[in-house]
């Protein structure tokens, strides 16, 4: 019975002091989004943006990105 007098104090602070993790936790933003990382994985475009007159372009879509030849092609040692 004696036992009770140590093992409630210490499950209180225990209690506490897992309340104060989450709240931290939760105050920091750790919980703000949870599905947005997972989305944009799975959403991922790698494609270039297409301008107005149907060219690629950079991410903003203005500046026109000429596509680079593969390697080993004869255009690509050519510019060499």
């Amino acid at each position: 019975m004696e036992i009770l007098y140590l093992l409630i104090p210490v499950s209180l602070l225990l209690v506490g002091l897992i309340v104060w993790i989450f709240l931290w936790a939760v105050r920091s933003g750790q919980f703000d989004d949870m599905e947005g990382p997972a989305h944009q994985i799975i959403m991922d475009d790698d494609d270039p943006v297409i301008g107005q007159q149907g060219e690629a372009c950079d991410d903003t879509g203005e500046n026109p990105v000429k596509p680079e030849p593969p390697p080993g092609s004869p255009t690509s040692q050519q510019n060499q």
